[in-house]
């Protein structure tokens, strides 16, 4: 049974829903991730590999990057980690003869869910010009493949380097290097998709573009604030340190649009309480504010905090940090001092009770760390409103001491550690100066592109090769048919990847797919056995070592991908020892070790049990690399969606049953979704003002300043308790509704969560 897919294309116009649930994991949580792992995997597989997953001598989930406790249970994954893993480990196969039966023609017919659930790819597979079926190449003639097109650019930054969250440290390191070797600064990735405004708040005001704050800190703290994050779903073993750090007495404020059910009870699976009792009740406050208020509700938060140390001078504020260690606070108070109640609550849709009683608990915390995900960081003044909240903790010193700092809990496994590695499209001049200095060849200094850029440029015949290090890239871009057809313009378009997606179908002139290793297999180099490193969330570096048997003989790993690539596009003339790289990842990690600060003694310190933290100056000694030398109070202009009437505000949000764009399932167990995806979540007041019952079809109409019609659809409508006058709907369905210059300002990131869309009713379920 494990082995075989679904023989069909199983996804539902006409979902079953019945009432959202109030509680997240427990024994329904238990129960089908095992159901789901042996279904993919068998059963003495699923015991072997879910045991080794997230421990101090197995592997990193491939799923997202929540840091792992130090003293961890035996089964350390979550419900959506075990789907992740039973994708990698399925005993499904992809072989040339899946090619040879589906026709490319027929495949882009076919959901993502449907190819993801087809298994793991084992060779090298070749689209041809002209040609309707992928068909085998050997790997010597695929890297020939991509040097001839990438040789035969005008430029180099006409090729692209994409690269995927899941990507090692090493893979990373050597991607980026063989990118500025070849001479090009292209090398978008999937940060430019979602933390890229926290990155840019971060540096611009802390001067360090991650999270300041350790697992041990969220234990300490007397007060978290969870803003526009689902970690039921997007991050469930956070729930598990919210639970200890309930227990330690901490207070949890949840704002987000929706009522989410990881954040109201928690059955830990991991204790008996979970799996038998009633769990763990997180949330003491529930604001459930309006998409895109975030800024004016900490906004006003800071005004009352300034007028409480007004009533009581020294009591509230912090003065010694501000004046030490921050500086334009003058203007930033000023800013502050003129926050409007009456405006506040017409863009955060509150009510006053409910915040003020946010300002007591914020007042009776000395500890406070704010974590937030992509409700803040995917609408056009995202990167101001996270200057706001580090203006919010400045004002009490919650930066830089035990229990307090900024919290950005990011996606998938790797995307923090790949950025550490230098896969950026505005380098550095410190770390090309390094690059340079170790290397001996002179790294571009000039800009590339990002994601939105990228597209662009393929969309205009800027760029003409596109070269992914895993993801789905089609599918996680904004704009879904203007993505499309700038990746049908490509000459080459080249997917390192373990398991089919919607990227492979959506293809240039020629197409290769490459298959890799997964973080589940052994990797056997000339060297010996092998592991690989990541960086989790907030900054620990760990290894990650597979026990399984590759998939197929015929795969390589990532870090061998690039090094033969780069020897086939660079040849004997290159400066870099590829060739000694990919035999043993310990000459890797010296390199990275006398390039990336923080990293000394590299392979050492990596091989310590649970691996080691990164130096962060904010956090470690309050000292702030920024352009002043200190913390930046920042005071933009408060901004907010502005609707039209008759019309609603939505988001794209995941499911329960996939992880950014793979789809494990049809249902969102949470929210009482079975059987379908394209459904659109509306307070039962704004669909009763647009006419629909629940169960009735709409379909999606974004409205745009540029006067093109964005259309999804076939929407089932269900009746759900979100904010009034907002809507919500999974990606990727509801991509095509984005415009690709609907973004952040400043960090040019897709503003997936504030699309103004009017509804048109289509048909009856």
């Amino acid at each position: 049974m494990a082995t075989k897919p679904p023989a069909g294309d199983p996804v539902q116009d006409a979902p079953e829903v019945t009432a959202p649930q109030h509680a997240a994991a427990g024994l329904p949580a238990v129960g089908h991730s095992l159901r789901i792992a042996t279904r993919q995997m068998g059963v003495k597989r699923t015991a072997l590999t879910l045991l080794k997953v997230n421990q101090k001598d197995g592997f990193d989930c491939p799923g997202c990057a929540w840091p792992e406790p130090d003293h961890r249970h035996r089964a350390e994954f979550c419900e959506n980690g075990a789907k992740a893993v039973a994708e990698e480990a399925t005993l499904r196969r992809v072989t040339p003869d899946f090619f040879a039966r589906h026709p490319v023609s027929d495949l882009t017919r076919r959901s993502g869910y449907w190819l993801g659930q087809q298994g793991r790819l084992t060779q090298p597979m070749y689209l041809a010009e002209g040609a309707d079926h992928y068909e085998p190449v050997p790997w010597e003639r695929a890297f020939e493949i991509v040097a001839d097109e990438l040789r035969a650019l005008d430029s180099p930054d006409e090729a692209l380097f994409y690269t995927s969250g899941r990507t090692s440290n090493e893979a990373a390191f050597l991607y980026q290097l063989f990118a500025r070797e070849f001479g090009t600064n292209n090398l978008p990735d999937c940060s430019n998709m979602c933390h890229e405004s926290s990155g840019s708040a971060l540096t611009e005001t802390l001067g360090v573009g991650k999270g300041s704050v350790l697992l041990e800190d969220l234990y300490r703290a007397d007060l978290i604030i969870v803003a526009g994050q689902n970690p039921g779903t997007n991050h469930p073993r956070m729930l598990s340190a919210l639970e200890k750090a309930k227990a330690g007495g901490a207070r949890i404020v949840s704002v987000n649009p929706l009522p989410e059910a990881g954040l109201e009870r928690f059955k830990n699976p991991q204790t008996p309480k979970g799996l038998a009792g009633g769990g763990t009740s997180l949330t003491d406050l529930f604001l459930q504010i309006r998409l895109g208020g975030d800024q004016a509700l900490f906004r006003l938060l800071n005004r009352l905090l300034l007028e409480a140390d007004d009533r009581a001078p020294g009591t509230v504020l912090d003065t010694a940090f501000i004046d030490e260690h921050t500086h334009g606070y003058e203007e930033f108070a000023a800013a502050a001092r003129a926050a409007d109640w009456d405006e506040t609550i017409r863009a955060t849709g509150l009510e006053r009770g409910d915040i003020e009683r946010l300002l007591t608990m914020v007042l009776q915390a000395r500890s406070v760390v704010v974590c937030w995900a992509m409700g803040l960081t995917q609408h056009k003044h995202s990167v101001p409103t996270i200057r706001e909240v580090v203006n919010f903790l400045l004002l009490r010193g919650n930066v830089g001491r035990p229990g307090a700092g900024v919290c950005p809990v990011r996606g998938h496994s790797n995307v923090q550690g790949d950025r550490t590695m230098g896969i950026f499209e505005r380098p550095a001049d410190a770390f090309l100066d390094a690059l340079e200095k170790e290397f001996g060849f002179t790294p571009p200094r000039e800009h590339g592109y990002d994601v939105v850029r990228a597209i662009e440029a393929m969309r205009d015949g800027d760029a003409k090769v596109f070269f992914a290090m895993g993801g789905n890239f089609v599918s996680a871009s904004p704009d879904t048919d203007v993505t499309e057809a700038a990746m049908r313009r490509a000459r080459l378009t080249v997917h390192v990847s373990t398991k089919l997606n919607r990227s492979h179908v959506v293809t240039g002139a020629r197409a290769l797919i490459l298959p890799t290793l997964g973080r589940t297999e052994k990797d056997h180099q000339a060297g010996g056995e092998q592991f690989v490193t990541v960086e989790d969330s907030m900054g620990m570096v760990h290894a990650s070592r597979g026990g399984l048997d590759p998939a197929s003989p015929h795969l390589l790993s990532e870090p061998a991908i690039v090094c033969r690539l780069a020897r086939a596009v660079l040849g004997p003339e290159s400066v870099v020892p590829w060739e000694e790289f990919e035999a043993d990842y310990d000459q890797v990690r010296d390199r990275i070790a006398r390039v990336v600060p923080g990293f000394d003694d590299f392979n050492t310190r990596v091989r310590a049990p649970g691996g080691f933290a990164l130096p962060h100056g904010p956090r470690d000694s309050r000292t702030f690399p920024t352009a002043t030398g200190k913390a930046n109070f920042t005071a933009a202009p408060v901004e907010y969606p502005e609707v039209p009437e008759g019309r609603l505000l939505l988001q794209t949000l995941r499911s329960h049953d996939q992880y950014n764009t793979t789809i494990y399932g049809l249902d969102d167990r949470y929210r009482g979704v079975k059987g379908g995806r394209r459904v659109v979540l509306l307070h039962p007041d704004d669909a009763a003002a647009h006419g629909l019952a629940d169960g009735a079809y709409t379909d999606l109409v974004g409205e745009w300043a540029d006067g093109v019609e964005r259309r999804a659809e076939g929407f089932r409508v269900v009746h759900y308790p979100t904010t009034r006058g907002c809507a919500a709907a999974y990606y990727p369905e509801t991509n095509v509704l984005v415009p690709l210059d609907h973004t952040a300002d400043t960090s040019n990131t897709p503003a997936s969560k504030s699309v103004v869309i009017r509804l048109e009713p289509t048909r009856e379920a």
